[in-house]
């Protein structure tokens, strides 16, 4: 993809870099782009530090979903040490095309629970990526349990009311499932995380852009000072 002569880079945080550009998307009606997915699924790893949290970035999941043959998959995970980890959070897109740069059309969050030994598919759209996110769970499901693990679709995510703030769920989603599980939430096994998202979630995605907007300028003014 390329860049304008002014979309300049206005931050590097972890390993992502943010440009003039993914200021505009999060200031507009605008579907988010993989670069804000990742650097708020960075933030969030950094808040949340625990070694049991694992939150993928969304090239690595793309990667996971599309890799062409098993040999070449299993190379590519062993350094991540997904099996380390009792939460792992994947952002799953519907693109299809690994020759596509941030292609696809529709965001949301399969989410995998050791306890549980159990993927859990948040979707913020009536189900509409239900393949991508099985697709996915297909192909990461032997590298962080036996092949045993369940499939479910969370059929009372919160929805959102538009075309374009999938995105948004998903990372509102992911922020209230981690400060569940850094909450001590494990202990309670039966009824997870998903109360939680449906009280908080819809509240918490009316005001996340504006959030991140007011992050993302804190971190810039921090690293001029």
């Amino acid at each position: 993809m390329g860049y304008s002569s002014d979309d300049d880079k206005i931050l590097s945080y972890n390993d992502v870099v943010l440009r003039r550009s993914d200021l505009d998307i999060l200031n507009g009606p605008n579907f988010l782009n993989d670069r804000v997915i990742e650097f708020y699924l960075s933030y969030l790893s950094t808040v949340h530090t625990s070694s049991a949290i694992s939150l993928i970035p969304p090239s690595i999941a793309f990667w996971i979903s599309n890799c062409p043959d098993t040999e070449s998959l299993k190379d590519f995970i062993k350094p991540l040490g997904l099996r380390d980890s009792d939460l792992l959070i994947f952002p799953v897109n519907d693109n299809t095309n690994v020759e596509l740069a941030e292609g696809g059309l529709h965001w949301t969050l399969l989410v995998y629970y050791k306890e549980a030994n159990s993927f859990f598919h948040h979707d913020s759209l009536m189900g509409l990526n239900k393949w991508s996110a099985k697709q996915l769970f297909e192909a990461v499901s032997p590298f962080v349990s036996d092949g045993d693990a369940i499939y479910r679709e969370c059929s009372d995510t919160p929805q959102q009311r538009n075309g374009y703030d999938c995105g948004v769920y998903l990372l509102a989603i992911a922020q209230v499932i981690c400060q569940w599980f850094s909450s001590g939430g494990v202990q309670n096994r039966d009824e997870l995380w998903f109360t939680d998202v449906k009280e908080t979630v819809p509240d918490l995605a009316n005001r996340l852009r504006e959030e991140i907007l007011g992050l993302i300028r804190r971190l810039i003014s921090e690293k001029s000072e």
